[in-house]
């Protein structure tokens, strides 16, 4: 079957619910056993079925097989955000005396959590150039025991060489991980080498902006059982109303995605031809940098983009913001909004490689508006922008 096929059936066992095509919501913490012997026998396997409302309900198990579906993976765990797929990842395979090798290009939040809780616990953490590439091997260690990437980085864009970087980091004995929500249907980590895929299903997997949710799919049955053991030790578990959104979200990604990269490479190439805009950063164009790495390793886009305008001042900017009736100001991407936010100054923070683009930098999420009313707010803002300047 096709994938698109797939999704809209993993994780659906309608004879096991009385026929419902969706899964129920199961609100359940204590759950019952029928003899001292059985539930003994559920203590052997803590994470087999159903036996404690933290370890995962019919909900939860639905969701989790169908990401493990999408994404080509053993076994998936939910999480109850992408930030909490992603620390809780890190803490899986890390402890006191290691060496983390991250992104350049990872985000504020997680930038933070390394550099205060990771230090705190002894854990160093070395940032690298996106585009290292098999030239990672030079920052590994002896102790190096992760290798975290993003690609596209979600703010500035770059393309990793994934298969390149992985191999290197696999022959220093370290675990791959990849935040892979940009590339969410149409990049298969596990045929890249990577171990750990996770995702913020916050975003294209749920889809309409109304539920906070992570997912971290493994590689191996042992990566899985590891990072389960961990996040149970913490008490990690998100809602079942959650799992439940996560879930009928899934089922449109396709067509949905479609629609999102349909309309984001209309606007990019509009946006390139347009004299305010100095460069478009969008990997599924021919004139990006990663172009070519994009065409080889992922099957299609999605509605992420970002925007390097000509010099112009902040209250230019800001009027050009300000004004938009459908790109809406909004920290988040994947729903069914457009957004945008500007990302000059403190939303990008670089450490190993610069960033210094020639005026300000902004990041567009293009939703599932029609493609003529986007471009035509686009439009109207550009003409604020001129007045604001003159």
């Amino acid at each position: 079957m096709k994938k698109s096929t797939r999704i809209l059936h993993a994780g659906r066992k309608p004879e096991a619910f009385h026929g419902a095509v969706n899964p129920p919501v199961y609100h359940a913490s204590t759950i019952l056993h029928p003899s001292v012997a059985a539930m003994e026998k559920s203590g052997k396997t803590p994470f087999e079925g159903v036996r404690y409302g933290r370890f995962g309900t019919p909900t939860t198990f639905a969701l989790e097989e169908a990401v493990a579906e999408l994404e080509g993976g053993h076994r998936t765990v939910a999480t109850s955000s992408g930030l909490a797929a992603i620390t809780g990842a890190l803490l899986a395979f890390l402890k006191a005396g290691d060496h983390l090798l991250m992104v350049d290009t990872t985000y504020f939040p997680t930038r933070k959590f390394c550099d205060s809780v990771l230090g705190g616990l002894g854990i160093e953490t070395t940032y690298y150039d996106p585009l290292v590439g098999a030239g990672i091997t030079a920052l590994m260690r002896p102790n190096t025991r992760v290798v975290f990437t993003e690609s596209p980085g979600s703010l500035t864009f770059e393309v990793q060489d994934i298969p390149a970087i992985a191999e290197a980091a696999h022959a220093g004995g370290a675990v791959v991980m990849m935040d892979n929500t940009w590339g969410v249907l149409h990049f298969q980590p596990f045929t890249k080498g990577i171990d750990i895929s996770i995702q913020a299903a916050t975003k294209y997997i749920v889809g309409h902006a109304d539920a906070m949710l992570g997912t971290i799919t493994a590689a191996t049955p042992e990566l899985w059982l590891q990072v389960k053991t961990s996040l149970a030790a913490f008490g990690a578990s998100p809602g079942t109303e959650e799992m439940y959104l996560g879930l009928r979200g899934l089922r449109t990604l396709p067509v949905r995605l479609r629609q999102h990269a349909e309309s984001a490479l209309r606007l990019t190439r509009w946006l390139e031809a347009r004299p305010e805009v100095d460069r478009v950063l969008y990997p599924p164009l021919a004139s990006d940098p990663g172009h070519e790495l994009w065409k080889r390793d992922f099957t299609g886009g999605c509605g992420l983009f970002g925007v390097i305008l000509k010099p112009a001042s902040k209250a230019a900017v800001d009027a050009m913001l300000d004004g938009y009736s459908h790109f809406k100001l909004g920290f988040s991407w994947g729903g069914f909004e457009s957004l945008v936010i500007p990302t000059s100054g403190h939303s990008i923070i670089r450490t190993a490689t610069p960033w210094t683009p020639v005026g300000p930098s902004l990041r567009f999420h293009a939703g599932l508006e029609d493609a003529d009313d986007l471009e035509e707010d686009l439009e109207r803002g550009f003409e604020r922008l001129a007045c604001a300047v003159s």
